[in-house]
């Protein structure tokens, strides 16, 4: 029987850890507001203790794998990219051992790089790539910087970045367009995400179809609740189109997305004629932390 796994996914402001059985069951969750941006130089050990220390009690035997930000610079200990193309056995092959307070060890998975022209980053994503066990296909994973990635053969090809969640916050947020923007309907937001939708397929690129979410307010031809919603289906409907430039087209688009998000690319997807096959990022990251741990652990 395959030993049980703490597991946490420590990213910048939230830390998750899950008690993982031998068969893959969560057996217990911890969520903590205590991303890497709050752990003092040295403080790692501790802020471990703090997070998941109940669970080591629970599982003194269990294996401890360590994913996210946590490898970062700025983390416990910095876990070096793995250069694409990479396959799940030199991911985890390259993953940094620590000590936690009480003396046991711990792996840091790390994250990964590519160089397709301009360099590009992305450090957990891996491991929910790796979680959807494809052996050829296109993944997203939706964001503040979403990841799209291709895989062939079972090895992560070339991934690239879309800034996609940011600008959006900075556009409705920060920008001239916010000015008429209110709180939208249930009927403005779908209208807003139809008209976003339909404009990222015009010429003109975004910076020209973003206006309109000023200018058709200011018309009378659209209400101030479908601005948000016009914007972010414009933002993802360019994302899209700049992703198939960059890796393709495929049919289907594995989607590791929940909520809000998965509805949205979701209908993005469709309406340029592309099957969304959606898995939650919590079943993406326990698949692909315990395929990554038994590498480490063989």
């Amino acid at each position: 029987m395959p030993k049980p796994l703490i597991a946490l996914d420590w990213g910048t402001t939230r830390a998750r850890a899950f008690l993982i059985s031998g068969t893959g069951d969560v057996l217990e969750r911890r969520s903590a507001d205590q991303g890497i941006q709050s752990v003092p130089p040295g403080g790692f050990p501790a802020a471990f203790e703090t997070i998941a220390g109940d669970l080591r009690k629970t599982a003194p035997e269990a294996d401890i794998v360590l994913a996210g930000m946590v490898g970062s610079r700025n983390g416990w200990i910095e876990a070096h990219y793995v250069a694409c193309p990479a396959s799940p056995d030199e991911i985890a092959a390259a993953g940094m051992k620590v000590t936690l307070a009480d003396g046991s060890p711990a792996t840091i998975l790390p994250g990964m790089s590519c160089d397709e022209g301009a360099f590009d980053v992305m450090r957990g994503e891996e491991t929910l790539i790796v979680g959807l066990g494809l052996a050829d296909g296109i993944a997203c994973l939706p964001g503040t910087h979403s990841k799209w990635a291709l895989i062939e053969g079972g090895r992560i090809i070339r991934f690239a970045s879309f800034m996609t969640g940011e600008i959006y916050g900075l556009l409705r947020q920060h920008s001239i367009l916010s000015r008429l923007a209110e709180e939208p309907t249930a009927e403005d937001a779908a209208r807003g995400a139809a008209e976003g939708l339909a404009a990222s397929a015009r010429p003109g690129g975004l910076l020209n179809t973003a206006f309109a979410s000023r200018s058709e307010v200011l018309a009378g031809r659209m209400p101030g609740g479908a601005v948000g919603p016009y914007l972010s289906a414009l933002l993802v409907g360019h994302e899209i189109a700049g992703v198939q430039a960059l890796l393709g087209r495929s049919d289907t688009v594995h989607l590791v997305a929940d909520g809000v998000l998965a509805q949205s690319y979701d209908a993005a997807l469709a309406s340029v004629g592309i099957k969304a096959r959606v898995t939650t990022p919590e079943a993406a990251f326990v698949a692909g932390v315990r395929r990554l741990a038994e590498r480490v652990s063989a």
